[in-house]
């Protein structure tokens, strides 16, 4: 498939794009970005996305922030450029292009900005319907991991090593407890309480991870904003990540150990089911 995709302004084919070599994304990983779901041709939680956006590039003291209606819509243009029923688009902002150097170039740099569609069977999947298995590793990343950053490559080992082990994905633990997934935000399920933790400087508030919260609410569910260990995780009812692109998927295993019975749990499919539900009924 030869995709259309958004670069600076203009679309073009994915095979003729060009991004300099200088870029600060390339030389420095100097650049943010988003992830939007799409569903029936329509976009998810759009605007608090971009809430997020405008808060990772003002973290990151970009000099200029974007418009919203005019991400909205390239995003709109390309699911119907490229007939996207089912799948994500991303979005990538760099500080630009400019010469090497560790100090950041002049305020009136123009960003980098790109975005790209891609299928992905969202709601009907085997992840969802039989659960993951994860592994466990200790959180090596920088102190910052609030800010949604394309500095990825210690998850992206993670999830390697787990491939590598058999898992499906990894979560990591820092001073002793679970921070979160490599692409993902943790959850556990005990004595009817959900357990996830607080939005802090150490994981990313994930969007999805926002509206789930509601849909718990809705269901009536109670939730603890607090750290749970891997011992906690092992020995709980349910426990379950979520992302935008996997929505909410049951974690039946966790270092090879079985969490309850190894099957993905009632609260976890219910919630997955109102999360789809409410996600439809918004979507823009």
């Amino acid at each position: 498939m030869n995709r259309i995709i958004y670069l600076n302004g203009e679309f073009c084919s994915e095979t003729d794009a060009k991004i300099s070599i200088f870029d600060r994304s390339f030389l420095f990983s100097d650049s943010v970005y988003e992830v939007t779901t799409v569903l029936n041709g329509k976009m998810i939680d759009f605007d608090n996305h971009m809430k997020r956006l405008d808060r990772s590039m003002s973290e990151l003291k970009f000099s200029k922030m974007l418009d919203h209606e005019l991400i909205k819509k390239f995003h709109k243009d390309l699911i119907l450029k490229n007939n996207l029923k089912e799948g994500i688009i991303y979005l990538h902002v760099s500080r630009g292009v400019a010469d090497r150097s560790f100090n950041f170039p002049p305020k009136e740099t123009d960003l980098t900005v790109v975005a790209f569609s891609q299928e992905k069977n969202l709601i009907e999947n085997k992840e969802s319907k039989n659960g993951i298995s994860i592994m466990t590793l200790e959180d090596k990343r920088w102190k910052r991991c609030d800010i949604k950053t394309t500095q990825l490559l210690y998850p992206s080992f993670a999830k390697a090593e787990a491939y590598e082990k058999g898992f499906d994905d990894a979560w990591m633990l820092r001073d002793g407890y679970i921070s979160e997934g490599t692409s993902n935000n943790a959850w556990i399920i005990k004595s009817g309480k959900i357990l996830t933790r607080q939005a802090d400087d150490l994981i990313l508030n994930g969007i999805t991870r926002q509206s789930v919260i509601n849909c718990a609410k809705i269901l009536g569910y109670n939730i603890s904003y607090k750290g749970f260990t891997l011992t906690d995780a092992i020995s709980a009812d349910e426990a379950f990540i979520t992302s935008a692109t996997t929505f909410v998927t049951p974690v039946v295993n966790i270092n090879g150990k079985k969490i309850s019975t190894g099957k993905p749990g009632e609260f976890t499919g219910k919630l997955r089911e109102e999360y789809i539900k409410n996600s439809l009924k918004t979507a823009i």
